[in-house]
């Protein structure tokens, strides 16, 4: 009680003025119009921009479900496109029947790790065995090629990046449709190599690459990058082209794994042709 009178007595003077504006303040609400408008506009706009800025926040968290939403309808977009069927066709009588078949469909996933400094390069996404991810499955971005799942877990799957010396993806000038590899030298992540296209093929700056219809892992025609620079040296078979990649790596923050349904029975096929030879 003593410290109270204390505290008044050491206060009173502020808490006479604090008082007095107070009641001051309540008047000149009470009977002005025009501060009451006032007041109330300031008010309103201190609220209104509290709530924006609890919107803009409560927006910011949900970007990641949003940008979940629309790789899952973009993978089933890109699983309705033509590449990812094939033609079963049949001849009866007179009648030519083409069904189409699907045979690619396409999981999204997150990357949570990459690297694009080293010669050989991973990328680390959050999506495993229990999305139905298996390795040795194609990889792809929004832009293009991304590279080949090397392991899975039931969470996650690390991909062998296209940046890694050890990948090889079968791919064919798009306007001609002659065929080559492509093979990363390790030395700029904008940059690779289209090998094996032969000699006699005519080339132009700017041509497009895509994915070759001699891979399991990729439909044929995803777009890879377009040619940079060629040349061929005197006695050479071949052209050396360098491709200026149409994926990002160093921004990559999404991709699509890509199941191709057909693919154990292809390869059950040709290996019973190697184990002949």
């Amino acid at each position: 009680m003593r410290n109270l009178i204390f505290f008044l007595y050491k206060y009173y003077t502020f808490l006479l003025f604090f008082s007095l504006e107070l009641f001051s303040f309540v008047i000149l609400y009470q009977y002005n119009n025009y501060q009451r408008a006032s007041f109330l506009n300031y008010t309103g706009a201190v609220a209104s921009g509290f709530y924006q800025t609890v919107n803009n926040t409560t927006n910011y968290f949900s970007l990641r479900n949003i940008n979940d939403s629309l790789m899952a309808e973009n993978a089933r977009l890109r699983a309705q496109m033509l590449n990812a069927y094939y033609q079963s066709g049949f001849t009866q009588t007179s009648i030519n029947d083409t069904v189409y078949k699907q045979q690619y469909d396409y999981i999204p996933a997150n990357v949570v790790n990459n690297s694009i400094t080293k010669r050989n390069n991973y990328i680390t996404i959050d999506k495993g065995s229990l999305a139905g991810i298996k390795s040795d499955m194609g990889v792809i971005g929004s832009n293009g090629v991304v590279g080949i799942v090397t392991s899975v877990s039931d969470h996650y799957a690390t991909i062998r990046s296209a940046l890694n010396s050890n990948t090889k993806i079968s791919c064919m000038l798009k306007k001609n449709n002659a065929f080559g590899s492509l093979e990363w030298n390790g030395d700029d992540p904008k940059f690779s190599s289209l090998k094996y296209v032969n000699k006699h093929v005519p080339l132009t700056l700017n041509d497009e690459v895509v994915t070759s219809n001699y891979s399991t892992l990729f439909p044929e025609g995803i777009s890879v990058g377009k040619v940079y620079s060629h040349s061929l040296d005197a006695g050479d078979n071949f052209h050396l082209i360098k491709v200026e990649l149409f994926t990002d790596f160093a921004t990559l923050k999404s991709v699509y794994v890509i199941r191709n349904i057909l693919k154990d029975e292809q390869k059950q096929l040709e290996g019973a042709l190697k184990s002949d030879n």
